[in-house]
């Protein structure tokens, strides 16, 4: 066994990824037979757009996509993706120098603070949150600073409670509006607050905004590069993957700031080689596609938070559906924490929900449910939830 001898020790402080630990049991437990529904990941259940399919594949058959594609994305994807956020958000950005395709979101994520931090440095991320910003950080070598969202602060973090030492050493910050897992939304005020803050102290910020597009009942979010100064300290993290059911496609794109764009792209370049033209081809017809896609997309979601709410209500919580998201952010029944609740639900009605722990230490007490399921295994979910003893 080549045991402890090989393992780098900034693994000593990276617990295993959280949806893979997931995966792992459900496969346990389908294994033994069960019919497990998974509630827990949020990846649409509708297929990807026809014309992205047909794009892709009149792409694929052209051999001129066979060779290695460009570093940097092709022009016309970088063109289409600036045309995509000048019509959705009016802001204007220049396709040669403040886009950069990604492979996915999490592909920007985990590279950036290769870019931007050095052991010393502190990272400040929100906890409940997506658990890369600070695995990525640690493996950069900086410090991670928690920043909690709590129900009384509406999950918005509350900057002037960081402390002045942590401040003077914060190099980066990451913010994920509308957010993951809690489904709360930001108003504007909010986020032009935090562009001042991030003026004011010299810190890199960082949002992350793939669900822009998943919103209900006329709420449209707001990107954090139409906030005035914004470009001046901020990125943003966007994709394919929510917005057109194209997660297993794996493409996304890092906007915002030139210098702070060009150095993730500096370390990118050394790590991977770029992404397969035939799906870029593909994305732009994505992007140039308009909402109609989205928008149906939206309204069946929409449909299903109301039904998840209407049957958790009437066994004793008090929820409101969610104005943006996949998911349904609620507190575990009194007597559980977060993972014996989830267990519970795993074991006795072959549901797999996410324990909030597993987003951050203020996660402990909630559980995430995804409504990325047919409307009849939703139902059936449903069913099974009734019928426990909660």
């Amino acid at each position: 066994m080549i045991g402890k001898k090989f393992k780098a020790t900034r693994l000593e402080q990276i617990p295993p990824y959280l949806f893979a630990e997931i995966d792992r049991k459900v496969q346990e437990k389908r294994s033994k037979g069960v019919d497990v529904i998974g509630l827990d990941v949020g990846d649409p259940d509708m297929p990807s757009p026809d014309y992205v399919v047909e794009a892709l594949i009149e792409a694929a058959r052209d051999p001129r996509n066979h060779h290695y594609p460009s570093y940097y994305g092709l022009k016309s994807l970088r063109e289409a993706i600036a045309y995509w956020y000048e019509q959705r958000f009016g802001v204007v950005l220049d396709p040669d120098t403040e886009v950069l395709p990604t492979l996915g979101s999490k592909d920007g994520i985990s590279h950036a603070p290769f870019a931007f931090v050095e052991t010393g440095d502190v990272v400040l991320v929100p906890d409940p949150g997506y658990t890369v910003y600070a695995t990525s950080a640690i493996m950069a070598g900086a410090t991670v600073y928690r920043m909690p969202l709590l129900a009384e602060n509406k999950y918005l973090p509350d900057l002037e409670s960081i402390p002045r030492d942590v401040l003077e050493k914060a190099k980066l910050i990451w913010l994920n509006y509308p957010n993951n897992p809690t489904a709360a939304t930001a108003p504007k005020e909010f986020l032009e607050q935090v562009v001042d803050f991030c003026h004011n102290y010299g810190i890199i910020l960082c949002h992350d905004f793939p669900y822009s597009e998943i919103a209900f009942n006329g709420y449209r979010p707001i990107s954090i590069l139409e906030i005035d100064g914004a470009k001046d300290v901020a990125i943003e993290f966007h994709s394919l993957s929510k917005t057109f059911n194209m997660t297993g496609w794996r493409i996304g794109w890092i906007c915002g700031n030139r210098d702070l764009v060009q150095l993730v792209g500096q370390v990118k370049t050394n790590i991977d080689s770029g992404i397969f033209q035939a799906v870029q081809l593909a994305a732009i017809t994505a992007l140039k596609s308009g909402d109609d896609f989205t928008r149906r997309m939206c309204e069946i979601y929409f449909r299903r938070h109301k039904r998840v709410v209407e049957v958790l209500n009437a066994l004793g919580w008090s929820l409101q559906p969610p104005n943006s998201t996949f998911y349904i952010w609620a507190p575990v029944p009194q007597g559980y924490d977060s993972i014996s609740f989830a267990q519970k639900v795993l074991d006795q009605a072959g549901v797999n929900i996410t324990p909030g722990v597993g987003f951050g230490q203020y996660g402990e007490g909630y559980f995430r449910l995804s409504v990325t399921v047919s409307d009849d295994r939703l139902e059936e979910a449903l069913d099974r939830l009734s019928r426990l003893n909660i």
